[in-house]
């Protein structure tokens, strides 16, 4: 995620967008591969070189940890990203600010024991140990792709529950309006919370009618591995119609609230990130084109699909609201 400076938080230009990455620019342009972007508009960031274009799906190492997953029928049929780039390039700013850090630092993250806090505006809220939460039986595949807000995307064979199978377990109030998540705070097994580079810990959120949508997911695995600590493990939200800063990772609290939460890169930033998120090829960053993206192992860029390529499915959520003041 890249921002301006706030006032109450410093992140520093080698924060924001890694030296690696202003280096690899100029050998972009070099190999003739740059694209262009709308008029008036500045780049975002290019993703570093190092197997961007290797588009080889390997297996994971290792056995399965999930067997004869159902496939979803709503997962997109597109090329699917290597395990490889998957677990290599994140945006995980707990486990360090450059793509290469949170698998570098990713042995910090120990999971087990893990649980949940659901409390809030709910009839069934408490502390839950995740494999209480969601049994094995319930889990499935679904292939979705990620955009993040930088301009880059992945294709993701997720594993998961559709989170309205759990908020239903601990049946929402009437006054549940929105769903407010919130991400593991531990400098010990977060390394990268050592350091002020945002308000932690990380806060995200979406309204209850999002929540329950059925693309909605809570992930707990990806190419029928467990979920990797460097990309949120023991479980993460999957909000594929959203950038990806809204789909957050390691949580360990959710909150069914009456009033819309704060969250964290609309409080740090929100002349940048707004609280919906949607992906809109039509709203530009202020710092950048929202027009095309980079799929990670391409050479060149495609166009950005409204809602990420769900727009079908989820259009009809944002009737009321105009959309080029949410982005």
């Amino acid at each position: 995620m890249l921002i301006r400076r706030g006032a109450r938080h410093t992140l520093t230009e080698q924060h924001v967008t890694p030296e690696s990455i202003y280096r690899q620019r100029r050998r972009f342009l070099q190999l003739g591969a740059a694209a262009a972007v709308g008029s008036g508009f500045a780049v975002a960031p290019l993703p570093s070189l190092a197997g961007l274009f290797d588009r080889a799906v390997e297996p994971p190492p290792g056995e399965a940890d999930f067997v004869d997953l159902p496939k979803s029928s709503l997962s997109q049929d597109q090329p699917l990203n290597s395990w490889q780039q998957i677990t290599t390039y994140n945006n995980f700013y707990e486990l360090g600010t450059d793509k290469s850090d949170p698998a570098a630092n990713a042995h910090h993250l120990v999971t087990e024991p893990w649980s949940l806090q659901i409390d809030g505006e709910v009839a069934q809220g408490g502390r839950f140990a995740v494999e209480d939460l969601l049994p094995r039986s319930a889990y499935e595949e679904r292939i979705y792709p990620l955009r993040c807000v930088e301009g880059w995307s992945m294709v993701i064979p997720w594993v998961g529950v559709p989170l309205a199978t759990l908020l239903r377990r601990v049946a929402p109030t009437s006054r549940a309006k929105f769903v407010r998540f919130e991400t593991l705070h531990d400098p010990e097994r977060l390394p990268g919370q050592r350091r002020a580079v945002l308000p932690w810990p990380y806060v995200e959120g979406l309204r209850i009618d999002e929540a329950m949508h059925p693309l909605t997911l809570l992930a707990v695995g990806l190419y029928g591995r467990e979920l990797p600590a460097q990309n949120g493990a023991p479980l993460r939200l999957v909000v594929p119609w959203k950038y990806g800063f809204k789909s957050i990772k390691s949580i360990v609290r959710i909150t069914l609230t009456e009033q819309q939460p704060a969250t964290t890169w609309n409080q740090y930033a929100p002349q940048e990130y707004g609280f919906y998120a949607n992906v809109n090829p039509a709203v530009a960053h202020p710092r950048w084109s929202q027009a095309r993206e980079r799929r990670i192992g391409e050479w060149t860029r495609r166009d950005t699909q409204p809602f990420n390529g769900f727009g079908e499915a989820v259009a009809d959520l944002y009737a009321d609201l105009d959309l080029t003041r949410f982005y």
